[in-house]
């Protein structure tokens, strides 16, 4: 084989091999895909020769796997195709490519730290740089967890508990490990490492099995959640044609009978659902007070105008709350808005690039964090759309909240993977944070979830209705993650890192 072989072949294969990897994220879940993957990604990492080989290696990985497991966001440019559909694959592409420069750094800090030698040393390291660098992917810049290796777990509901202890990072780290470990025993040629692999998974199932035969409290009393979901198209959502015929819908959704007779205490409606400027429409208040039930209240997403710092008028993405008298009670801003979605990044050096959503003026962030008060229900810890990837959530605070509110709007990327990645990433908060989540979104998927993650009602993708369910307690005291967040998995990620580079050997090839 010549020495071109050896350089194109294994760098072709880590490609393909990243490409198949989403295969093992909502909605496939097909988990054979993963140990392919990281089983193959493991070995070909073994015979790189070079730090700059492995950098090459991670970056073709990356490019694959985030060209496949992205690909739905090529939906958003087709809604408004005739001036942003060319743009779709360019940005793809351009995306696929920048973020794969995590993989290819994590490869090549594993490369580094093991030195020359292969077997344990080269899997611990992968692993550990590995979840290094989905911890780097979700907080430089704005910051995008997506598709972390922890949500390979999200089509069960006890293998998703130790993120309660170590946060959806600690799970990711321990998927690595076992989904490159029967690669390393085929490396060694010895078949122990199998029976770690199996008493690993054994012990990560029967753990969570565990935590979720303690019975929780009982739900809350006299509370009854209506989620109205009104999959509206997007291309129709901002017609101003449109925005009577929005409004008159959401108001007769609100409005159907309950099917166990009992009505509801609370109407949920998703973000931006209202296409008015409610605060500055006293008629849309007054048409949204007649069916906010007695003693309770209406939440709902919607566009607000504020003064910024400067005290000029600024946008803000943001839910607010009405009872029946037609007033605003209280308000969350979105806090973490989406790149070229919500704001163009960077704007005085990139004149001219528009966002890909209606308007040519930016959102501005929020700055108030704290749980959004409710009548009639605890504190909630609200994320909007974006913010519910991140883990202990990107926008509002856990502190004092009783429940999580993320109210989204999917229609975007319209029956593809997105919105089920998206679900799946959201409800990881509920497990992480010991709090029930509700999940209000446009066009589905719209759940309400116990403290452990579990969904305990949902409405589908794609469908149009109401969603009545009561609301989960909370967890009694906070789970270890909430309390000291990601901490000590970066201390054991340091150490982890510190010890190999001490301990780094230029000699002996073979470690086994």
């Amino acid at each position: 084989m010549s020495s071109l072989q050896l350089v194109v072949l294994p760098n072709a294969a880590g490609l393909v091999l990243g490409a198949v990897t989403p295969l093992a994220f909502a909605p496939l879940y097909l988990l054979p895909a993963f140990l392919l993957g990281f089983g193959g990604l493991f070995l070909l990492l073994e015979r790189t020769r070079s730090v700059r080989g492995a950098f090459l290696l991670g970056w073709l990985f990356g490019l694959g796997n985030f060209a496949v497991g992205l690909g739905w966001i090529t939906k958003a440019f087709a809604v408004d195709a005739e001036s942003f559909g060319a743009l779709a694959l360019p940005s793809l592409a351009a995306l696929s490519a920048g973020l794969a420069l995590f993989p290819a750094l994590s490869l090549a800090a594993a490369r580094w730290v093991a030195g020359p030698r292969r077997g344990m040393r080269l899997l611990v390291a992968l692993a550990i740089c590995w979840t290094a660098g989905e911890w780097l992917r979700g907080t430089i810049l704005t910051g995008f967890p997506w598709n972390l290796a922890g949500h390979v777990w999200g089509f069960a509901d006890a293998p998703l508990q130790l993120a309660a202890f170590i946060g959806i990072h600690g799970l990711g780290l321990a998927t690595i490990l076992l989904a490159a470990l029967p690669s390393f025993a085929l490396s060694v040629r010895r078949v122990w490492p199998m029976g770690i692999a199996a008493a690993c998974l054994a012990l990560l199932w029967a753990g969570g099995a565990a935590r979720l035969v303690v019975p929780l409290p009982p739900n809350l009393p006299d509370v009854r959640l209506r989620l109205v979901q009104p999959d509206v198209a997007q291309s129709l959502k901002w017609e101003s044609s449109e925005r009577a015929r929005i409004l008159a819908d959401l108001l007769a959704l609100s409005r159907v009978p309950g099917a166990s007779g009992a009505e509801p205490t609370h109407l949920l409606w998703p973000e931006t659902a209202v296409p008015y400027l409610i605060a500055e429409e006293a008629a849309v208040r007054a048409a949204l007070s007649d069916v906010v039930p007695p003693d309770g209240a209406l939440v709902t997403g919607g566009v607000r105008r504020s003064l910024d710092a400067t005290g000029q008028p600024s946008m803000r993405n943001s839910v607010l709350v009405l009872d029946g008298a037609a007033r605003i009670l209280s308000a969350y801003d979105k806090i973490r808005l989406v790149p070229f979605g919500e704001y163009v990044p960077f704007r005085a050096w990139l004149p001219g690039v528009p966002k890909l959503t209606d308007g040519a003026v930016d959102f501005s962030p929020g700055t108030d964090p704290a749980p959004l008060p409710v009548p009639g229900l605890p504190a909630a810890m609200t994320l909007i759309c974006y913010e519910a990837i991140f883990p202990r959530g990107g926008g509002g605070t856990a502190r004092d909240a009783g429940w999580i509110l993320t109210l989204t709007n999917d229609a975007w990327f319209g029956r593809s993977w997105g919105p089920h990645q998206h679900a799946l990433a959201a409800r990881i908060r509920a497990v992480e944070l010991g709090l029930p989540m509700v999940r209000v979104a446009n066009g589905g998927i719209s759940f309400v979830a116990d403290a452990y993650g579990r969904v305990r009602r949902s409405l589908a993708l794609g469908t149009r209705g109401v969603l009545d369910a009561a609301l989960p307690a909370a967890l009694p005291g906070k789970t270890l993650y909430a309390r000291l967040g990601d901490w000590p998995l970066l201390a054991v990620l340091f150490a982890g890192l510190t010890g190999l580079a001490a301990n780094r050997r230029e000699s002996e090839p073979h470690d086994a």
